[in-house]
C-alpha cells in the first residue's frame, strides 16, 4: 500500500494534468514539437501493442540527455546486435534529437505523465525488457510501477547535485522508496554515488560520464576549420547562454570597450525559441548582427559585430569555430551547462561561479587545465580577450582541453557491458 506521501503525490500529479495540457499548448506556439502526439503523454498510442518483451527502453528527457543516450545506444548496438530501442523524451528538442538515433524496429514516444494509470498503460503497451533512465530522471510512479510489473530499471550516467539531494530529502518518505526500487544505479562519480546512496539507492558501479565518449561531428569540425583559416581575428563565443546572460555580456562590454575590436563575438542561446529575443536585444544595444541561417557555404561574411547561432545540432561547428568559450548558465545562478563538448572540440572554457549542475566535471576541467573559473561576466570578457591575444598560450590551452576529454573516455563501453549483464 502506498504511504501518505505517495498518496499526496498521486493526487497532485492527477490534478496537474489539465495544467500540463495548457502548458504544452502554450509552448507549442514557439516550439510546434510540443503539439505532436499529445495523447502519448497520457498513455494512449497509435502504434500497435508489442507482442513480446524485447524492447530496451531508454528514457532521455531533453536535448542533453538525448545526446548522451545516443552515445549509449551506439555502444548497446555494438554489444547487443539487433537490439530494438524504445526511446522516450519529455521535451521537443529531446525528441527531435532522438529521431536521429532511430533504426528500423525502434519506437519513439513521449514519456508517460507520472500517474499510475498512464505509466501502467505505457508498460502494458510496450512491454520493455528493462529500462535505462538517463542521469536524473527518477519519477516515483515510473519507478514503482515498473518494479511492480517486473521491468527492471537502471539509472544510467547517474548524477545528483547537493541542491537536488536537499530537494529530494524534503520528500524523503516518497523519494527513498523510489530510489530504493531501482534495479541498478551506475553513477558518474564517487561524489554522485555518495549522494545517491543517501537516498537509499543501491549504487553498483561508478562508470564515468558517457558524454566524454561523444565524437564531435567531423564534417562540422572540418567546415569550421575551413572558415577559421579565412578569419583575421580570433573568435570568442558565449555558449548556450541563458536568459539574462546576454544582458550581462552587453554590460561587460561597457567595462571592456575594446572587446569588440579585439575579437569576433559569437552568441549561441541555449534555447532556440530565444533567438529572436536575443537578436532584438543586440540590435537595441546598437550592435550589428549576422545569423547563422543567413550564412552561405563560404561561412560568415561582412562586418557584423556579433554572429548569432540560430541552428540546432551544430554545437560542434560553433565550438570548433571559436578560440575560447564563455560557458552559459554559469554566470546566472542556473547551474551551468556541460563543457565536455567544448573540450572535445579543443575549445577552452571560461566558466562563471554557478556550475552546481555539473560540479564534478567543472572541477575536473579546472584541475586539468581545460577550463578557468572567473567570478563574473566582466572578468570573463576581460580575461578571454587577453587570452586570445596570446597565440602560443592559446594553442597550448586548446591542447589541454582536448587532452581532458581523451583522458576520461570509456564510460559507454562499461555501461553497455553492465546492461548486457542485467539482461542476462
Amino acid at each position: 500500500m502506498p504511504g501518505l506521501s505517495h498518496t499526496v503525490y498521486n493526487l497532485l500529479v492527477q490534478l496537474a494534468q489539465p495544467l500540463l495540457r495548457r502548458k504544452l499548448a502554450r509552448r507549442a506556439v514557439a516550439e510546434p514539437g510540443y503539439a505532436v502526439a499529445v495523447p502519448e503523454r497520457f498513455g494512449h498510442y497509435t502504434q500497435p501493442p508489442e507482442a513480446s518483451s524485447e524492447l530496451v527502453w531508454v528514457h532521455a528527457v531533453s536535448l542533453g540527455e538525448s545526446r548522451a543516450a545516443g552515445i549509449l545506444i551506439q555502444a548497446l548496438r555494438e554489444a547487443l546486435p539487433g537490439v530494438r530501442i524504445l526511446l522516450t523524451h519529455g521535451t521537443a528538442t529531446g525528441r527531435a534529437e532522438g529521431q536521429r538515433l532511430l533504426r528500423a524496429g525502434d519506437v519513439q514516444v513521449w514519456q508517460p505523465w507520472d500517474t499510475p494509470a498512464a505509466v501502467q498503460r505505457f508498460l502494458r503497451h510496450f512491454r520493455p525488457r528493462l529500462g535505462l533512465l538517463m542521469e536524473t530522471e527518477v519519477w516515483p510512479n515510473l519507478v514503482l510501477q515498473s518494479s511492480a510489473a517486473g521491468v527492471p530499471l537502471a539509472l544510467v550516467n547517474a548524477r545528483m547535485s547537493d541542491k537536488s539531494l536537499r530537494s529530494a530529502l524534503r520528500w524523503a518518505s516518497l523519494m527513498r522508496p523510489t530510489y530504493g526500487a531501482l534495479a541498478a544505479v551506475w553513477a558518474q562519480t564517487e561524489d554522485d554515488a555518495g549522494r545517491l546512496r543517501a537516498l537509499s539507492a543501491t549504487v553498483q558501479a561508478v562508470t564515468g560520464n558517457l558524454k566524454f565518449d561523444a565524437q564531435p561531428d567531423a564534417a562540422q569540425c572540418a567546415q569550421a576549420q575551413t572558415w577559421r583559416s579565412g578569419l583575421t581575428r580570433p573568435v570568442l563565443m558565449l555558449a548556450s547562454s541563458r536568459e539574462g546572460e546576454e544582458a550581462q555580456w552587453l554590460k561587460a562590454l561597457r567595462t571592456v570597450p575594446s572587446a569588440l575590436q579585439q575579437a569576433q563575438w559569437l552568441i549561441v542561446p541555449r534555447h532556440p525559441q530565444r533567438v529572436e529575443e536575443v537578436e532584438d536585444l543586440l540590435w537595441q544595444a546598437g550592435l550589428t548582427v549576422s545569423r547563422r541561417s543567413s550564412w552561405s557555404a563560404a561561412g560568415p561574411q561582412g562586418t557584423a559585430e556579433v554572429w548569432l547561432g540560430d541552428s540546432l545540432g551544430e554545437m560542434a561547428l560553433y565550438y570548433s569555430l571559436a578560440d575560447a568559450a564563455l560557458l552559459g548558465g554559469s554566470f546566472a545562478p542556473l547551474g551551468g551547462q556541460n563543457l565536455i563538448e567544448a573540450s572535445a572540440c579543443a575549445c577552452p572554457v571560461f566558466m562563471g561561479p554557478h556550475t552546481f549542475n555539473f560540479a564534478e566535471v567543472a572541477q575536473q576541467a579546472e584541475a586539468e587545465g581545460a577550463a578557468r573559473r572567473v567570478p563574473d561576466m566582466v572578468q570573463a570578457v576581460e580575461q578571454a580577450v587577453g587570452a586570445v591575444a596570446d597565440t602560443v598560450g592559446m594553442q597550448a590551452w586548446r591542447s589541454q582541453a582536448l587532452a581532458f576529454t581523451q583522458a576520461h573516455k570509456g564510460a559507454a563501453r562499461r555501461v553497455a557491458a553492465l546492461v548486457k549483464d542485467l539482461l542476462a
